[in-house]
């Protein structure tokens, strides 16, 4: 059966007072590689059904994967009980209203496969050879995934939507695997990736780590890539909830009660925002929620999302909100969207550019292994990762150790002195829950370093 007919036939099957069914259809194909060597490659499906069924103010959640034709009634059996059982929901609200099926919903859910590779690999191989005759070890790995989703409710809604989400990681070392340096991007189908390109970054990097300077612990003047802004904005995105602010919770609360919303929080004209929309970041026009939280709620699927500021010129405008939460704030509908934008003033300098004009500090690649330390004011740790390079008069002339560092993305945003162009990127921490990004580089005068570390 379809995954568009099992949403049919369990809203057919339930007998609660309304009922929303998920079908996810996913995919995913990747390569591995390590030494300059193809190692591995590999496809897999799976499919999760999830079925919300609502009995009066109570809520019942239902979802299992791989289930066959026969074992839908049993789900939606189970998810009517649960709802009977439940106790009233806090965040019921009614049913989003559809006028039946959307775009594509007849259409078949298109897996990805290893074809999406193609000119990929090809490029791929050329590279490991570029690579061994330059004396450096390329490593890393390239996966696509394919998620077709179809949402369904009693209230008439038939929505779908396809989502690509791709990334290549690339690890270069030499060849006694003393020196190392990153690299990644994110695509939606490989078509757009030069791997070439980025193995050139790659050995200008392991060029630079030839040279090593050991600095302590400080304060310095530092350049974030976007990859590592990436990291920090959407740690910031993802504290961004209207309920825990609204609570006491969270940076975002107002001392006395309330939300900071209408508070400037950068001095410099910035803009953090999200776009269903945006170009080479698209993503679902609408919400989907398995399940009910403090961020999302079950009530709330097939909400129509559109551009959402959350910060806008340096003021936070918006926080993450559900239907019930913005009632409780008094706040606009704002639900949480699958991509985030970063722009700073038109005309931002390019990352060689801000290097090149910075007399004196750090250039980062990537920050790792970040932990929240104080939620009440963001304030994060992590470690360096894979080359921090120091800059004197313009010029990069070596690489230094790595650090540990303390500092609250929130914070950053009302000390950075310069925001850059901006640009597609993947972050290096998150890339396994949150890809869809376009960030700038940045320039902090004094980023925390707050001690060496040994982390290599």
């Amino acid at each position: 059966m379809r995954p568009q007919e099992m949403v049919e036939r369990a809203l057919e099957l339930s007998r609660s007072d309304d009922c929303v069914v998920i079908a996810d259809e996913t995919s995913t194909a990747n390569l591995r590689f390590a030494g300059n060597t193809l190692t591995t490659n590999g496809v897999a499906r799976s499919s999760r059904l999830t079925v919300i069924s609502i009995a009066g103010p109570g809520v019942g959640v239902v979802s299992r994967a791989a289930v066959r034709d026969d074992q839908i009634a049993d789900v939606v059996a189970a998810a009517d009980a649960a709802a009977r059982d439940a106790a009233p929901a806090e965040d019921a609200r009614p049913l989003i209203d559809g006028a039946g099926a959307g775009p594509g919903w007849d259409d078949p859910a298109e897996p990805t496969s290893i074809e999406v590779f193609r000119d990929f690999a090809a490029a791929l191989g050329d590279t490991f050879a570029a690579a061994e005759a330059g004396g450096r070890r390329l490593y890393g790995f390239a996966e696509h995934i394919l998620t077709t989703t179809f949402l369904g409710s009693s209230k008439g809604l038939r929505l779908r939507h396809d989502q690509p989400t791709g990334r290549l990681e690339l690890n270069a070392k030499s060849p006694d695997m003393t020196r190392s340096a990153w690299a990644g991007v994110a695509t939606r189908d490989f078509t757009d990736v030069d791997v070439a390109a980025l193995d050139a970054v790659l050995d200008q990097r392991l060029a630079w780590a030839k040279n090593r300077v050991e600095l302590p612990a400080g304060r310095y003047e530092t350049l974030l890539p976007p990859t590592a802004v990436a990291d920090l904005m959407i740690y910031l995105y993802w504290s961004a909830g209207a309920r825990d602010a609204f609570d006491g919770r969270s940076v975002f609360s107002k001392p006395g009660g309330g939300t900071r919303v209408g508070e400037t929080l950068s001095s410099t004209p910035l803009t953090l925002y999200s776009d269903p929309a945006a170009a080479g970041i698209e993503c679902a026009p609408f919400v989907v929620a398995h399940a009910s939280g403090r961020e999302q709620s079950v009530f709330d699927n097939g909400l129509a999302m559109d551009r959402t500021e959350w910060i806008s010129e340096g003021r936070l405008t918006a926080l993450r909100q559900t239907r019930h939460s913005a009632e409780l704030t008094g706040l606009p509908v704002t639900p949480a969207i699958d991509n985030l934008i970063m722009e700073g003033p038109a005309g931002g300098r390019s990352l060689e550019d801000m290097v090149a004009a910075t007399r004196r500090g750090l250039l980062l690649t990537c920050l790792w292994y970040i932990r929240e330390v104080d939620p009440q004011t963001l304030l994060l740790t992590g470690l360096t990762r894979d080359g921090v390079y120091l800059i004197e008069d313009g010029e990069v002339v070596g690489e230094v150790n790595n650090f540990r560092f303390n500092e609250s993305p929130v914070d950053l945003l009302g000390r950075l002195t310069e925001v850059g162009g901006g640009g597609h990127t993947l972050p290096r921490e998150w890339n396994d829950y949150f890809t869809r990004t376009i960030m700038p580089p940045i320039r902090v005068p004094d980023f925390n370093m707050s001690t060496v570390s040994q982390a290599s």
